[in-house]
């Protein structure tokens, strides 16, 4: 029978990372609150267009995407069970939800 001691490590050792192994944080509320905000300043669906156009490039919409779907369609995210989570400013009202009921108003969402 045979036990093996241990191999004696250096105190104070660092590991290296390395810059494939470092993960960007998932934070939907962040991404959230950077689209809202953004969408408080624009009082039309071409102004939304041209916001989110221009946010591209600042924010990750591959990432986030159903989070981008939920504030776009219900005006927050979404909740298990179809409600919105409710925070002080979780909420735009420039969503399909809160549009106008007729047909001209959904299909300028639709475009």
């Amino acid at each position: 029978m045979s036990q093996k001691t241990p191999k004696p490590t250096l105190t104070g050792q660092r590991l290296k990372t390395r810059k494939r192994d470092e993960k960007e944080k998932y934070d939907p509320i962040g991404f959230r609150d950077a689209v809202i905000l953004g969408i408080y300043d624009a009082s039309d669906l071409d102004q939304l267009a041209k916001f989110l156009d221009t946010a591209g490039s600042r924010l990750n919409y591959r990432r986030y995407a159903d989070v981008l779907f939920d504030i776009l369609f219900a005006g927050g995210i979404l909740a298990p069970g179809g409600g919105l989570i409710e925070d002080e400013k979780a909420r735009c009202e420039l969503c399909v939800f809160l549009a106008d009921n007729d047909l001209d108003a959904m299909k300028a969402w639709a475009q």
